[in-house]
């Protein structure tokens, strides 16, 4: 079957994540994550004549979803060079920013990107297929001091070393070139215990696959760079709004909005009052209903945040 923009990627949380924005007509807006451009151009159907939207995704095959409207401008770059991108069109304020995190459906579907652990392929992962480092050669090449790093702290696998060892044996009789070779390594390590049932093994394996992926593509410090040029790029009323998948990535969103910085270091004036550059639009985060759980499986562990950005308080 023939990929068309709405196999490529099912949007998640589609009206409330734009809505979030509160979209003027004649505003400037960005999309950080294309893909099969559902919420772009959900966003051009709110917007104006006078209306901008600047659409980033790093992956070439999201081009082929490129809408054919004068308001949008199509940037093949990852979002965490958003400050440079805006920089280069002399935009020097924004009216609001949307991100949908996590990996596109696409990715999931296609064998040959390596991202899923459901076909047989190359350990490949990388979400620009011009990067270098792709997942087998982090898995040949990282001392298994660092493997054991990125297995607990993007996959959170408490089995996180021995799995590093088991790598580092298994690499040194044979290479580890695709996601069966890994399976199966990963599989003799997280098979053991009270969880070794199938639902379980999946739900680990997951994590192995997620930690990589996340390193292949540098993704915590993508997104770190991106937070923090959105909340300057921002005007003062605009709208950040964010979906997250994983806990790694929610907490960065979360802290971001409700302190200014990754790490959630808050900081308060002479007054005792709480500067942070945002008002949280929702209190509590967006979750995907019943029904698009249902139609879209993907949506089961987003989490959807919104803020709204402060001015001057003194």
């Amino acid at each position: 079957m023939a990929t068309t923009a709405e196999t490529y990627h099912v949007p998640v949380l589609l009206k409330e994540s734009v809505d979030g924005l509160d979209i003027k007509p004649d505003g400037i807006y960005v999309d950080v994550t294309f893909g099969g451009g559902g919420h772009s151009r959900e966003i051009l159907r709110r917007l104006g004549p006078e209306g901008r939207l600047f659409s980033f995704d790093q992956d070439e095959d999201a081009e082929q979803n490129i809408v054919d409207d004068s308001r949008l401008t199509f940037v093949r770059s990852n979002f965490r060079y958003l400050k440079n991108w805006m920089r280069y069109y002399d935009v020097e304020r924004i009216d609001g920013l949307l991100a949908d995190l996590g990996v596109s459906s696409h990715h999931f579907d296609d064998a040959e990107r390596g991202f899923s652990f459901r076909f047989d392929a190359p350990l490949d992962m990388r979400m620009n297929k011009r990067a270098r480092y792709t997942a087998a050669n982090v898995l040949a090449e990282y001392d298994e001091g660092q493997l054991a790093d990125i297995f607990y702290l993007y996959g959170e696998l408490k089995q996180a070393r021995r799995l590093a060892s088991a790598v580092v044996k298994a690499r040194s009789e044979q290479p580890i070139a695709t996601t069966q070779d890994l399976m199966r390594i990963a599989e003799s390590i997280l098979g053991r215990g009270a969880r070794n049932d199938d639902r379980g093994l999946k739900k680990d394996m997951a994590k192995v696959f997620q930690a990589l992926r996340i390193e292949v593509n540098r993704e915590m410090v993508a997104l770190r760079q991106m937070l923090l040029a959105a909340t300057n790029l921002l005007r003062d009323g605009g709208r950040l709004s964010v979906i997250t998948y994983h806990s790694l990535e929610d907490r960065m969103v979360k802290n971001v909005m409700k302190s200014g910085n990754v790490e959630g270091r808050v900081k308060q004036d002479f007054f005792g009052r709480v500067e942070s550059p945002f008002t949280l639009v929702n209190n509590k985060v967006i979750t995907p209903d019943n029904d698009e759980q249902e139609r879209n499986p993907r949506s089961r562990s987003a989490k959807l945040r919104i803020g709204m950005k402060n001015g001057d308080r003194s």
